[in-house]
């Protein structure tokens, strides 16, 4: 009889932001096509480690299971990644479970990601209506620019840019690419413009664009191929025009 295949798992755990970090092993029975959310969900039926010790389950986030919400995204094996898009044929093993360390812990895999929506706050990600009648059609966009508009849209404010920035850190303001990047789309929107000026002050803060180290990590790291640099590069420029133009204003 053949032996059955298994898959390792390296997990690191924590009960609470304040509590003891401690590792624990599991095994579980190989299937094609696996993810890690899948592989995740089969630990929690029977939390029980590699070792044969009864355990608590293993606590995660996730949502939509299709690589759009990012609330399942850890470091696995080393890298910011989806869980619900890591297939385990693609992944080396043992493969090693780490929440994100760019944001607070919440338990075990599970961080809040609150800074995140903070920082769109900060720098106005939306496109603000007078009262919510009908307005009719707004002004049309030009088909060259939703079309690289579109990309920069695809952010799913998971933390992967984050991540993988050295700027983020305990001893940095850096709100990051992925708040810079939506200043940019916004911008971009027929509508959007008119407040521009809103978005781009923001950006001439502390924790600014300024504070970019241009370091590139976020653009490699983004699961949605975001041209981030470019993002960065562009709203580099606008600023320094903007900053310039408040100056001699005054």
């Amino acid at each position: 009889m053949a032996e059955q295949k298994t898959i390792h798992f390296k997990i690191r755990r924590q009960d609470g932001p304040d509590k003891p970090i401690r590792w624990e092993e599991f095994d579980i029975p190989y299937r094609e096509k696996l993810n890690v959310i899948s592989c995740l969900m089969e630990i929690q039926k029977n939390p029980v480690t590699a070792s044969g010790r009864k355990t608590t389950p293993v606590v995660w986030e996730c949502n939509c299971l299709e690589e759009v919400c990012g609330a399942c995204t850890m470091n696995i094996n080393g890298q910011g990644k989806q869980a619900c898009s890591a297939l385990i044929d693609k992944l080396t093993q043992p493969i090693v479970l780490e929440p994100l360390t760019k944001f607070p812990l919440v338990r075990d895999l599970m961080v809040d990601r609150q800074i995140m929506f903070d920082h769109l706050k900060t720098v106005h990600a939306w496109i603000p209506i007078d009262g919510t009648y009908n307005l009719g059609s707004g002004p049309r966009m030009p088909e060259v620019t939703r079309q690289w508009a579109y990309e920069l849209s695809k952010c799913m404010t998971c933390g992967c840019c984050m991540e993988a920035c050295p700027q983020v850190n305990a001893r940095s303001k850096f709100i990051g690419p992925s708040a810079i990047n939506q200043v940019r789309l916004f911008n971009a929107h027929p509508t959007g413009e008119m407040n521009k000026h809103e978005r781009l002050a923001p950006l001439l803060d502390e924790g600014g664009i300024s504070d970019c180290g241009n370091s590139q990590n976020c653009v490699r790291a983004c699961p949605k191929d975001i041209p981030l640099t470019t993002s960065l590069a562009d709203l580099n420029r606008e600023t320094n025009k903007f900053a310039l133009d408040r100056w001699l204003r005054r």
